[in-house]
């Protein structure tokens, strides 16, 4: 007998009605998305009619509105971003003009970039049917066999790849490329909203690296862009490309309706906000809801996917949905599974295929089910915590919603300040513009090892410096003078041995591997960035539900020796930040209050850690560790107040109460930049050494900036009314981890007044009112 699944409302009363009342928790608020028809249109003249016929084999038999404005720009030779919602048929947009180009000259080439090596494979299988025989769509990464890869260079007229193959392994070679990129008419760039931050502008280069190259050979291809809904598509795919791009933003795809419920996990029972010790949760975890939310779908029949931050958490979000089911319906605990990063490509096509077959009821995913992979049309999503953009979350909602089927979303609130804002704050969320992409070019640290890269390929030349930005020519200058390159009167060459070694993802040096001691098993890899604050002598490890502790982090040779050990204490790193203002850019004055954005240096070192029970979060022990400095050079954003602005009763704590204020402004940081706030980091002091005043830094982690720091100067306003109103808007009495608690502060979240750094912001909101920016 077939199980009718119930319509997204009443889903939504079944799994409110079927869980006990408790005081605090539950759904804050439900907005229904209505069902939006289709706009197709005819197929232009010049799509081959084999093409058209293809398409219509898989259902396709006209195309939206928006996919052949799309195409139309490209066609024409103009460089183009489709920026709609998921399941619109992106793909469609560039596949028209490519694969038409491709049948026209049977000389034509194309490249495919994607930000991951699924989302190539999902998009190749789509291409092979569709392109001609002469095309040879293939796939070419890291794992394509070397004896496949001179075919590949020599045959395949569309090649399906990612921005690190290309870096590392087209554009050093590219004189064995030289035929397929003097042929080369387009470049299509997929799901471009994931290119920010460091890795896009890392990227940025790269693309300017590839436009110099096909220029030398006599080529100048077209630039098509896909992206999720964003904010000033044209602006970031021009930042991107360096090229000036036409948006086409208006979706026409039909959409079917959502009930979109944002829900927060009730308190703990039998824990007052008063007690709370440091920063031990206050509320029931986002996975733990989001399991038992997903088995009462799967309950239902219900096909559900639940999107969660982390691996541990899919896997462990699926275990307790099947430890439910098992308890309740033991017939459907087998229909729940986890997909995630590190699965062998053949399980998670696998679990693709029984996903969207209905195999499978219920699926625990990372954000790799995100972008762009096939298997839209389920019943439902569950968002387990914020995404960390708008144009991420609206990208996984999109995933619910079969042809013509309405579709339930629920959002599950982590226990953090920016979760906790939305879900009481559905605005912020809903009719409001999905944020713009960040990303920086400019970045000395970014653009200097791009300058060497494009060096090595091909000498530079005073012709080639506008491709690069206005900052080349002193980039350029300090690379000369530090022995990189050297300066002849035909241009800039590439001296060292070997090829420059850059790293597009910005983990800043070699991976830190996690070795089991008594067996020399690898059980993974942790950024540099971050081996002192996770693998630390003593720190405790999580890998698959197994805790490890750290015997020794060998910093030399990159590697943190463990031992399986299943301790009742957890470690918490300490750490020292200083840091220094090197230049300021910009400011506004507004009188006691001072707003700036420039140049800093932070040096940090974790000098040791806490012990503190599993249960009680009591502390054991502090314990001493000898690490050295790190020191970054980035950009910050901050704010001063003038002491004479501030409370002066004895109930406020100064220190405390801009300690608060950073914290809660750097959880509420992703509401207006495209970050999380592992991204970012901060420094509040009531006497900053180049201020002389109490001042709050929020800056960049990464070195030169990611373009975070920029945005939330420019955004001043809106993100610190957010803050101001996410702390006072919190239940606690002194401070929790959904508003001034944060997980990543080295001072253990001490000193920390909550009620005082809600009178500190209501002093620079009010000073900002209506003042203007001044170059600094």
């Amino acid at each position: 007998m077939t199980v009718v699944a119930p319509e997204p409302g009443e889903l939504l009363h079944r799994m409110v009605s079927g869980r006990a009342e408790v005081a605090g928790g539950g759904v804050t608020h439900v907005e229904r998305l209505p069902a939006r028809p289709g706009m197709p249109v005819p197929w232009p003249d010049w799509v081959p009619t084999d093409l058209r016929d293809r398409l219509a084999s898989r259902g396709v038999t006209a195309p939206w509105r928006h996919q052949v404005d799309a195409a139309e720009v490209a066609w024409r030779g103009g460089h183009v971003v489709v920026a709609t919602g998921t399941a619109s048929g992106k793909s469609l947009a560039y596949q028209m003009p490519v694969l038409a180009r491709l049948a026209a000259d049977p000389k034509a080439t194309a490249i495919y970039l994607s930000p991951t090596k699924a989302l190539a494979a999902d998009q190749l299988r789509a291409v092979v049917g569709l392109a001609d025989e002469g095309v040879r769509p293939s796939g070419y990464d890291g794992d394509t066999p070397t004896a496949e890869r001179d075919w590949i260079r020599q045959y395949a007229r569309l090649i399906l790849t990612n921005p690190d193959m290309l870096h590392r392994g087209i554009l050093p070679r590219h004189d064995a490329w030289a035929t397929f990129l003097r042929r080369l008419r387009f470049v299509v760039i997929d799901e471009c909203h994931a290119y920010r931050g460091v890795f896009g502008s890392h990227v940025a280069h790269v693309l300017r690296r590839l436009r110099r190259i096909c220029a030398r050979y006599g080529s100048s291809p077209v630039f098509i862009l896909a992206s999720a809904t964003a904010g000033d598509p044209a602006t970031t795919a021009g930042r991107l490309t360096g090229l000036p791009v036409t948006a086409v933003t208006d979706d026409a795809s039909p959409r079917s309706g959502v009930t979109f419920a944002l829900w927060e996990p009730p308190p703990l029972p039998g824990l007052s906000a008063e007690g709370v010790v440091d920063a031990a949760p206050v509320r029931r975890s986002a996975l733990m809801e989001t399991a038992d939310l997903l088995a009462d779908a799967v309950s239902h029949g219900v096909r559900t996917l639940a999107f969660v931050r982390s691996r541990r958490g899919a896997e462990v979000v699926a275990s307790v949905a099947r430890r439910g089911l098992g308890h309740a319906v033991p017939e459907l605990a087998d229909r729940v599974a986890a997909y995630r990063g590190g699965y062998l490509r053949e399980e998670r096509r696998a679990l693709e295929r029984a996903l969207v077959s209905g195999e499978l009821l219920g699926l625990a995913a990372t954000n790799a089910l995100e972008l762009g992979i096939d298997v839209a049309g389920l019943d439902a999503v569950l968002l387990a915590g914020y995404p960390g953009t708008l144009a991420s979350l609206w990208q996984q909602a999109g995933r619910a919603g079969r042809a013509g089927r309405e579709a339930l979303c629920v959002f599950v609130a982590r226990d953090d300040p920016l979760d906790t804002y939305l879900v009481h704050h559905p605005e912020a969320l809903f009719g409001r513009p999905v944020e713009a992409t960040v990303l920086d070019p400019g970045n000395p640290y970014v653009l200097a090892p791009h300058l060497c890269c494009a060096a090595a390929e091909l000498p530079l030349t005073a012709d080639d410096l506008s491709l690069f930005g206005e900052q080349t020519p002193l980039v350029l200058d300090a690379l000369v003078a530090g022995g990189s390159l050297r300066r002849r009167p035909t241009g800039w060459y590439w001296v060292g041995t070997g090829r420059p070694d850059v790293d597009l993802r910005g983990s800043g040096g070699v991976e830190v591997s996690i070795v089991e001691a008594a067996t020399g098993r690898l059980l993974g890899t942790v950024d540099p960035a971050a081996a002192h604050v996770q693998v630390h002598q003593g720190a405790v490890h999580l890998h698959q539900g197994t805790s490890y502790v750290v015997d020794q982090l060998d910093l030399d040779d990159a590697v943190a020796l463990v031992h399986a050990e299943e301790p009742d204490w957890t470690t918490h790193p300490r750490d020292v930040t200083n840091l220094r203002v090197l230049s300021v850019t910009s400011y506004v004055d507004a009188g006691p209050v001072g707003l700036f954005l420039g140049e800093v240096e932070v040096t940090n070192q974790v000098v040791g850690y806490q012990r503190r029970r599993l249960a009680t979060r009591e502390v054991i022990d502090t314990r001493p560790l000898d690490l050295p400095a790190r020191e970054l050079r980035t950009v910050a954003v901050w704010w001063t107040v003038a002491p004479t602005a501030l409370p002066d009763d004895v109930d406020c704590d100064v220190p405390g109460a801009l300690h608060a204020a950073e914290h809660a402004a750097i959880g509420l940081l992703p509401l207006v930049a495209t970050c999380d706030r592992w991204d970012i980091g901060g420094l509040s002091t009531a006497a900053h050494p180049d201020t002389g005043v109490p001042t709050v830094f929020v800056y960049d982690g990464h070195q030169g900036g990611a373009g975070f720091a920029e945005r939330a100067y420019s955004a001043a306003a809106e993100w610190l009314s957010a803050t101001r109103t996410a702390i006072a808007d919190c239940a606690c009495a002194t401070g929790c981890p959904s508003c001034v608690h944060s997980p990543k502060c080295g001072n253990g979240n001490d000193p920390l007044d909550k009620s005082g750094a809600v009178r500190v912001l209501d002093v620079v909101l009010a000073a900002l009112a209506g003042r203007s920016v001044r170059a600094g």
